[in-house]
C-alpha cells in the first residue's frame, strides 16, 4: 500500500498544482484582455459577450472540481490509515497519525485551489458583465 501514498502526494496534490497553474494563467490572460478590449470595435453585443466570457469556464471547472479531487485524496489517505492498521494487526498512533495528516494534506490542498478560483471567477465575470454594460450604455440600446 506504499504506492498509494506516492499517488496521493504526487498523483493528487500534483493534479491539484497543475489545476491552480491553469485557473492562474487563464485569469491572467482574461484580466490582460479586458484591460486593453476596445468596446467600441464590436458591433453586436452577443459577440462581445463570447470574446469576455471566453475560457472562464476552465476556472469555474477548477474552483468547482478540487474539493472533490482533494475529497478523493482524502478517502485514499484513510484508506491508506486502515490498510496500514489492518496489516500490523494493532493501532500503532504513528501510523495513524501519518496516515490521516496525508489525508488532510490533501484536503487542504484542494480547498487551498479552489477558493480562489471562485473568486477569481466571480470577479472576472463581474468585470465581464460591466464591460457589455458600458457597451449597452455607449450604443444606447441593447442589440442582441
Amino acid at each position: 500500500m506504499n504506492w498509494l501514498k506516492e499517488a496521493i502526494d504526487y498523483g493528487v496534490i500534483g493534479l491539484l498544482i497543475v489545476m491552480s497553474v491553469i485557473a492562474v494563467g487563464v485569469a491572467l490572460e482574461r484580466k490582460a484582455f479586458y484591460r486593453k478590449i476596445d468596446v467600441l470595435s464590436y458591433k453586436d453585443k452577443k459577440e462581445l459577450e463570447l470574446a469576455l466570457t471566453r475560457k472562464l469556464h476552465i476556472i469555474a471547472t477548477v474552483g468547482s472540481n478540487a474539493p472533490y479531487i482533494g475529497l478523493l485524496g482524502t478517502v485514499l489517505g484513510i484508506m491508506l490509515t486502515f490498510s496500514t492498521m489492518g496489516q500490523h494487526g494493532f493501532v500503532d498512533a504513528s501510523k495513524i497519525m501519518v496516515g490521516l495528516a496525508l489525508a488532510l494534506k490533501a484536503t487542504a490542498v484542494g480547498l487551498v485551489v479552489a477558493i480562489p478560483a471562485v473568486t477569481i471567477y466571480n470577479f472576472l465575470v463581474r468585470q465581464a458583465k460591466e464591460t457589455m454594460l458600458a457597451w449597452e450604455v455607449h450604443h444606447g440600446r441593447e442589440r442582441s
